[in-house]
């Protein structure tokens, strides 16, 4: 691993800046949205919006940066998303705010495609694996310390958007400084959904639940914080606890789902973070007791998430991942653009507990789903599966094809 971070540090340094960044502005406009009164099913939609633009950015991204190449498409990106984070606080919105954060989503995607090509690239096949984990632990670090930095200004007012702006402009000079050479890039087109499907209904349905569940459990909860009252360091504690949740229960997790039928994990782990959503709503505890119920439920979305990509990847062909993982995050990304519109019609329909309502449902849902399924395919053994690999929400299909590809194991594959 020394080996792996004296090679990467520039760009794991950037996309922890770059995290923090984005970390900042989800948690902040729940807050300042709050503040100016913007009604809670219009904040819905506003962070809904980030989600589309990451969505299209999947789409059209990889098309733009084989035409004018990977160092401008970042640099260019990186700019407006800079621009955009300052921008939210000149025309406090519901409107523009959406606009802001569908830019934001679609820029982010770019760089993440861009940052994980590189990443890729400057990997060998001895260390590739090391190098994703530990982008992907920066990454979550990134949002759980951005969180932090919530408590250091006023939320009315301008630093706590100049801060992000600031530091998402310092994160392209070690990236863009380093001496690595931009990658070769091919544009991965999506397995038709018939086939993904036929190939795993429980990855392509799970895929689609934990959209939702994700989506509104990172991009309504400063919203749901601010409704209850919550304050700025209350809601900081709160969201940081959902991320440092998925960090620390990743690896656990992964290593009983090299050795126990994953169906069966999925199942237990949607099931426990139905239950906490259940007994938040009928116990309403206190702060200490909302921070316990955010980590429980960031540490079984974010391995749920992993788990599907690695039971889905089992039952494929190697020539075949890159092609199911770009369809599986297009999937994702339809649940995702959902997730936060429907928390904030339960909201204003049964009120702040519609955030944890619409969680529970999904993760009942993938619990009965998980449930069938394994009564339809048998089990595969630890020899048929493959590797589990860390990965998080946020990861485009490049860095998807990677880990998935370092995790495939050379035993035989599973048949439907």
């Amino acid at each position: 691993m020394i080996s792996v971070l004296r090679t990467t540090w520039p760009l794991l340094l950037g996309i922890l800046l770059l995290m923090v960044g984005n970390g900042m502005q989800g948690t902040l406009l729940g807050i300042r949205g709050d503040i100016e009164g913007i009604p809670t099913f219009l904040m819905s939609l506003v962070m809904s919006a980030y989600f589309g633009g990451f969505l299209l950015g999947s789409l059209l991204v990889p098309d733009l940066i084989k035409h004018v190449g990977h160092v401008r498409v970042f640099a260019a990106l990186g700019s407006l998303i800079s621009a955009a984070l300052v921008l939210f606080a000149v025309e406090p919105h519901w409107i523009s705010w959406a606009a802001l954060r569908f830019l934001i989503g679609f820029c982010f995607c770019g760089v993440y495609v861009t940052a994980e090509s590189w990443l890729n690239a400057g990997s060998t096949n001895e260390n590739r694996g090391q190098s994703l984990s530990a982008y992907m632990i920066v990454q979550l670090l990134g949002i759980v310390v951005a969180q932090a930095l919530l408590n250091v200004g006023d939320p009315a007012g301008y630093l706590l958007f100049i801060i992000p702006s600031v530091l998402v402009s310092l994160a392209f000079t070690p990236i863009l400084l380093s001496a690595q050479p931009a990658p070769q890039f091919d544009t991965i087109k999506r397995m038709s959904f018939g086939r993904l499907y036929r190939a795993s209904p429980l990855g392509c349905v799970g895929i689609f639940l934990m959209g939702g569940v994700f989506a509104a459990l990172s991009g309504m909860s400063s919203v749901w914080g601010a409704v209850i009252g919550l304050s700025v360091a209350e809601i900081s504690l709160f969201v940081a606890a959902i991320y440092a949740g998925g960090l620390v229960l990743q690896y656990p997790i992964g290593w009983i789902s090299d050795r126990y039928d994953r169906r069966k994990l999925v199942l237990i782990l949607s099931a426990i973070g139905g239950l906490c959503g259940l007994l938040v709503i009928a116990g309403q505890p206190g702060t200490v007791g909302l921070v316990i119920a955010g980590a429980i439920m960031g540490g079984v979305a974010n391995p749920i998430y992993a788990l599907l990509l690695a039971y889905t990847n089992d039952y494929l062909d190697q020539s075949d991942m890159a092609s199911a993982s770009a369809g599986l995050l297009f999937i994702y990304g339809i649940g995702s653009m959902g997730g936060p519109v429907i928390t904030g019609w339960l909201m204003d329909l049964v009120g702040p507990d519609g955030y944890w309502v619409h969680m529970a449902v999904l993760l009942a849902a993938l619990t009965a789903y998980a449930a069938w399924r394994a009564t339809q395919r048998r089990a595969l053994t630890p020899e048929e599966q493959g590797s589990f690999a860390v990965i998080t929400p946020s990861a485009t299909p490049v860095a998807v094809e990677i880990v998935l590809d370092e995790a495939q194991s050379d035993g035989a594959q599973g048949t439907a």
